[in-house]
């Protein structure tokens, strides 16, 4: 009889311990992970909290991996697969947060085919687009409407410039800011973040500020998020670009040091903006370009001017004309397009972190 009852507490305990777990993962880790997926120039960026927590920053394209592309089979969507696939690598078995940033095919396109592979639990979003972003990229009502009939299974937030995300409600000590939105940004800056010495910026650190975004109308509207673990930070701006990427940075630092930048619209020349640079000072500059995508010419001679004090990654080796790589061959994922292979970072809350090539299994350590 002591026997049976002492088998029905273990069990009884063990029930408790796995309905008190985070429902989306199943072990859990001490380091903040951020998983740069290779989406062929679109963006799928997986990060996953100590306590195994879950946000997925866009969900790239649908089905074959085009603009022209329409959702179909999941078990056939490239984009969707590759998610799953970084998902089973970081243990977790359902999405807790989708963040889109915007709703053109590169970074929303995959969510139907996504939501029959993984549950997600809560949609962040920004307003619906407007009748001048469907003039401007063909499809861009499509896909919102596709996604809203999928967010319609979930809790929504809509975001706005200057909340704070819930990440933190599970624990795990990483809080989210949403920096930009709706092509307004925050009032004031972060809160507890490091500063450089006198935030207001002279017009020659801000020369950069007069550079038109390549599209104007769902580009400039990014949710654009920084994230903070401890003393480590990661900034992702999605396609932000143009007065609302500037404003960020100039006149007023806004972001404090930021020490991993996803660099805006896939490394496109209307990233090319010094004082973003300058001004948060990034340890690692990742840019998540396909071949022939992102990776242009001036924002990559940006990089390069700036290599000593910045170590560039790259999804891709890049084709684009005009453009050379900055990141060695250790640095670049993909050397073309026989591999889909992602970048890993895993951050401590001391601030120390490394940065994984998925491909090679290259690791660097950096400190700030």
């Amino acid at each position: 009889m002591r026997i049976n009852m002492l088998k029905t507490l273990a069990g009884f305990l063990v029930a408790v311990m796995l309905v008190a777990a985070p429902s989306s993962v199943r072990t859990t880790a001490k380091t903040l992970d951020i998983y740069i997926i290779d989406v062929e120039g679109g963006q799928a960026t997986l990060i996953v909290t100590p306590n195994g927590e879950s946000l997925l920053v866009d969900t790239g394209f649908p089905s074959d991996g085009t603009f022209a592309s329409k959702p179909g089979d999941p078990a056939k969507a490239r984009d969707a697969q590759r998610i799953v696939a970084a998902a089973k690598d970081a243990g977790v078995t359902a999405i807790d947060y989708l963040l889109l940033t915007h709703y053109h095919a590169d970074h929303a396109g995959g969510v139907q085919e996504l939501a029959q592979l993984l549950r997600i639990k809560t949609f962040i979003d920004h307003a619906a687009p407007t009748a001048e972003a469907e003039k401007g990229v063909a499809g861009t009502q499509g896909i919102y409407d596709t996604y809203a009939a999928v967010r319609a299974n979930g809790k929504h937030i809509q975001a706005k410039a200057g909340d704070r995300l819930p990440l933190n409600l599970l624990g795990g000590g990483v809080e989210v800011f949403v920096v930009a939105s709706e092509d307004k940004v925050m009032s004031r800056p972060i809160p507890g973040v490091t500063l450089l010495p006198g935030t207001t910026r002279s017009p020659a650190v801000c020369e950069g500020s007069g550079i038109a975004a390549q599209e104007k109308t769902e580009n400039p509207r990014s949710t654009a998020v920084r994230l903070q673990f401890g003393r480590f930070s990661f900034l992702d701006v999605g396609d932000l670009s143009g007065p609302s990427l500037f404003a960020l940075t100039c006149p007023t630092n806004l972001l404090g040091d930021t020490d991993v930048y996803l660099v805006s619209h896939h490394g496109a020349d209307d990233a090319a903006d010094p004082a973003m640079y300058r001004t948060i000072k990034p340890l690692v500059a990742i840019t998540n370009n396909a071949e022939t995508k992102g990776a242009q010419k001036a924002t990559m001679a940006l990089l390069k001017q700036m290599e000593s004090s910045i170590d560039t990654w790259q999804l891709h080796r890049t084709l684009a004309a005009g453009s050379a790589d900055v990141a060695p061959n250790d640095r670049v994922a993909n050397l073309d397009n026989s591999t889909s292979a992602w970048i890993k970072i895993s951050a401590n809350a001391d601030g120390t972190f490394t940065v994984t090539n998925g491909r090679s299994g290259y690791v660097k350590s950096y400190r700030r």
